[in-house]
C-alpha cells in the first residue's frame, strides 16, 4: 500500500472476520459451523455477496475443473481464540504465556484422525487430494464432485463486467465429521488477490524525484512560488532517513538487538541484498552483520503478468530498509509468495507461524472490505490467532484511499487491516525540523493544486483529494474488546448499533510528501540496471516503521516477545507513550510545495509544480484523542520504553 509513482494497488479478497455468530468470542471471531439439518453442519461465508439471484446465469458445468483447499478447524477453535485472547490483554493471568509452535498446534491443531476423516470424505466425493499440510487439504476435481462434497450447486454469476463460478448456497461438510472443517476455499473463481501501491522479470522503469527539496522539514522555502494559507511554504522533503525517523519516535539507544522481524509481500527483488546493503551504507544506518537479512522464497512463481511481479519488488525494498534504518540491529526475515493470489501469501504467514521465524511481522497489501470473502477471513484469522498464542504480532497497513470513496464510490475500510486480531497501521504526514527535532504530525490526506500558467497562483486551490491513510469503521467486524472505552461511539456505532471495529490502531510517516528514502536497482530508460535512490511513502512505510519500532520496544522488554499488541497498544492510551496527532497542529494548517518530472525520470519532458495540502483525508478526520486515520496516535519518545515496565 504505497503510493508515489502513478501505479495503484489491486484487489484482494483477503481476509474478512466472519459475521459474529452465537457461541463467538469477545474479539467477534465466530465458531466456525452453525447446524444447518441433521446431516451437514454449514460452512459459514463460503457463498459470496455477489452471488445473487439477479446475477444468476445458470448451472455450472458438471465437467469444469476447479481447484479448492478445505481448511481444518483443529481439535479446539474456541479454546485456540480465547487463549490468543488472555495471552495478549495485559490485565490477564496469562499475559506473555505464550506456547512455541509445536505446543500450539498440540493443544488447538487438527488431529489424525480429523485429518484422515477429511481426506477420506474428500476422496469419496471424487476429487483428487493434491497436498496435505497442518492447516489444510489441497483437492482438485471437477464440478460434479466438488458439489457433491460441498452440498451445493454451483452456478456462474456475472460480478461487474465478468462472469465467474460460485456457490449457489452456503457449502457445508456432513455432521460427522465433527466440525473437523474450518472453511473451504476455491469454490468461487473470481480472483483472489493482492497488490502492493504498485521464472521473475527484471526491474521496473526508473522513477526519480524533482527538486528543489527540503533535507528537513522548512529547510527549503518556495519562495519564489505563490502562499498558500497566507504564507509561503517549504518544499517536500527530498526523503526522511533513519536517523531521522529514530529520533522523531524516540528510539533513544535501542536497535532491536536479537529482535526477529519477518515481512511479507509477494515474489522476491533479485536485488534486495545489494540494494539494502547499499543504502545503509550511503545514509549511515549499521551495515548488516552475516545472516541477519534473509529471505524464505518458494520453489516456484505463479502468476508473474497478472500480478506484476516486478512492481513487488519496490514493496520489498521499501519494508527492508524502513524496518533495518529504524531497527539496525533486528534480523530481518522476508518470505516471499509465490504469487499475489491470497493461498499464496495465506501459505507466507503460515510459514512464519509454523517455524516462529519471527515475532513481528511486517505486511504491506490489502485491498477493500467489499472485496473480502469470509470464507477467507476464517483461514487468515486462525493464522493470526495461532500467532498470537505464539507471541507473533502482525501489522497490517490500513491502506492508501482514504475512506475509499475516491476510489470505490463507497465509504469502507480495508482488509486485513480490519481483522480483530492484526494491528492496523495508519498514516501521518511528519515534520522533523533542524537538528533531528520532531516538529509536528498530521493525519495523512493531501489535496493537490497545480500551478497557474502565469505562476501568480494555485489552480483551484486547495485541489483536489488525491491519497491518504485508510481508516473508518468495519462493517462486517464486531468491535473487540480492547478499542471499548477507547474508540468513540460515533465511531464504534456507525455501521452498527452493538459496535464495530474500527482502523487504524496506530500510525506512523506514510505521507509521500513527507516520505522516506529508499534505494533500489531500477531499469533505465537505455536498458541498464543502477541503482538510484527516490521519495515513497504510503501507509506500505507506516507499517515496517511501526514494526520497527515494536522491535525497539521488544529489546526494552528485555527480548520478551509482545505478540499480538493492541490490548497493550490501547493499554497505554491517552499517555506520554503517544503523539496524540491531529490535522491541525497547533491550530494551523499546512502544505508544501512540489515539483515532479512530468516523465518520472528527467526534466526532457518538462517539470509539473503543485502545492500539498497535509491532513486532508477524504471525509476522515485527525483529531485529539482516537480517530480514524491515525488511532490512539503515533509513537512518541515514552512508548519504547513504556513496554520495559511490562
Amino acid at each position: 500500500m504505497r503510493s508515489n509513482r502513478a501505479t495503484a494497488r489491486a484487489g484482494v479478497s483477503l481476509a474478512a472476520t466472519l459475521p459474529l455468530l452465537a457461541g463467538a468470542l469477545a474479539l467477534g471471531i465466530p465458531a466456525a459451523h452453525a447446524t444447518d439439518g441433521p446431516s451437514r453442519d454449514t460452512l459459514a461465508g463460503t457463498r459470496p455477496a455477489w452471488a445473487t439471484a439477479k446475477a444468476d446465469k445458470g448451472a455450472a458445468s458438471d465437467s469444469s475443473q476447479l481447484s479448492a483447499r478445505v481448511y481444518f478447524a483443529g481439535r479446539d477453535a474456541k479454546g485456540l481464540a480465547a487463549y490468543a485472547r488472555s495471552v495478549s490483554d495485559p490485565h490477564s493471568a496469562s499475559y506473555g504465556k505464550y506456547l512455541s509452535a509445536k505446543k500450539a498446534q498440540a493443544r488447538f491443531g487438527a488431529t489424525k484422525a480429523q485429518v484422515t476423516a477429511v481426506t477420506d470424505w474428500l476422496k469419496s466425493a471424487g476429487l483428487k487430494v493434491t497436498g496435505t499440510t497442518q492447516h489444510y487439504v489441497s483437492v482438485t476435481g471437477d464440478v460434479a464432485a466438488a458439489e457433491k462434497a460441498f452440498g451445493t450447486q454451483l452456478h456462474n454469476y456475472t460480478k461487474g463486467k465478468k462472469t465467474y463460478r460460485a456457490p449457489s448456497k452456503t457449502a457445508s461438510a456432513p455432521a460427522a465429521l465433527n466440525g473437523a472443517v474450518l472453511t473451504v476455499t476455491g469454490l468461487d473463481n473470481a480472483p483472489h488477490k493482492a497488490q502492493h501501491a504498485d521464472q521473475l522479470p527484471g526491474p521496473d522503469a526508473v522513477f526519480k524525484n524533482s527538486g528543489p527539496f527540503s533535507s528537513y522539514y522548512g529547510s527549503n522555502t518556495a519562495s519564489t512560488l505563490p502562499d498558500a494559507y497566507g504564507k509561503k511554504i517549504p518544499y517536500a522533503i527530498q526523503g526522511y532517513t533513519g536517523k531521522q525517523l529514530r529520533a522523531a519516535y524516540g528510539a533513544g539507544k535501542r536497535t532491536g538487538k536479537n529482535v526477529r522481524v519477518a515481512i511479507t509481500d509477494a515474489y522476491a527483488s533479485p536485488t534486495i541484498a545489494f540494494d539494502a546493503a547499499t543504502y545503509a551504507g550511503k545514509h549511515g544506518d549499521a551495515a548488516y552483520t552475516s545472516g541477519q537479512l534473509r529471505q524464505v522464497l518458494p520453489a516456484t512463481y505463479t502468476k508473474t503478468e497478472e500480478c506484476g511481479a516486478a512492481g513487488w519488488y519496490g514493496e520489498e525494498t521499501l519494508d527492508v530498509e524502513a524496518v533495518h534504518a529504524v531497527a539496525p540491529g533486528a534480523s530481518i526475515t522476508y518470505v516471499g509468495a509465490a504469487s499475489c493470489y491470497d493461498d499464496d501469501l495465506l501459505a507466507s504467514l503460515n510459514k512464519i507461524v509454523d517455524g516462529h521465524l519471527a515475532d513481528i511481522v511486517s505486511n504491506s497489501w490489502g485491498d477493500i472490505e467489499a472485496s473480502q470473502t469470509p470464507d477467507l477471513a476464517a483461514a487468515y484469522d486462525q493464522t493470526f490467532q495461532f500467532g498470537a498464542v505464539e507471541g507473533i504480532g502482525f501489522y497490517f497497513s490500513s491502506g492508501d484511499n482514504g475512506d475509499e470513496v475516491a476510489n470505490t464510490g463507497t465509504k469502507q475500510v480495508d482488509t486485513p487491516a480490519n481483522s480483530a486480531w492484526v494491528t492496523a497501521v495508519g498514516g501521518t504526514s511528519l515534520a522533523v525540523g533542524k537538528g533531528d527535532k520532531y516538529l509536528w504530525e498530521t493525519g495523512w490526506g493531501t489535496e493537490k493544486a497545480t500551478l497557474s500558467t502565469d505562476g501568480k497562483s494555485w489552480t483551484g486551490f486547495p485541489g483536489a483529494f488525491t491519497s491518504g491513510a485508510g481508516g473508518g469503521t468495519s462493517k462486517t467486524v464486531a468491535e473487540p474488546f480492547y478499542q471499548k472505552g477507547v474508540v468513540p461511539n460515533a465511531l464504534a456505532k456507525a455501521n452498527n448499533a452493538a459496535g464495530n471495529r474500527v482502523v487504524p490502531d496506530i500510525s506512523a510517516i506514510a505521507d509521500p510528501n513527507t516520505g522516506f528514502k529508499v534505494g533500489q536497482t531500477q531499469t533505465f530508460p537505455d536498458g541498464s540496471e543502477q541503482y538510484s535512490e527516490y521519495r515513497i511513502g504510503g501507509t506500505s512505510l507506516a507499517a515496517p516503521v511501526i514494526a520497527a519500532v515494536q522491535a525497539l520496544a521488544q529489546e526494552a522488554r528485555g527480548g520478551k516477545a509482545i505478540g499480538f499488541a493492541n490490548p497493550s497498544i490501547y493499554s497505554k492510551f491517552g499517555s506520554k507513550a503517544y503523539h496524540d496527532v491531529t490535522d491541525t497542529p497547533g491550530g494551523k494548517q499546512y502544505a508544501v510545495a512540489r515539483v515532479d518530472f512530468v516523465n518520472g525520470f528527467d526534466a526532457a519532458d518538462g517539470v509539473a509544480t503543485s502545492v500539498r495540502s497535509l491532513g486532508k483525508d477524504s471525509s476522515l478526520k485527525a483529531v485529539k484523542g482516537y480517530d480514524d486515520v491515525t488511532g490512539v496516535g503515533s509513537p512518541a519518545p515514552g512508548y519504547v520504553d513504556s513496554f520495559s515496565r511490562r
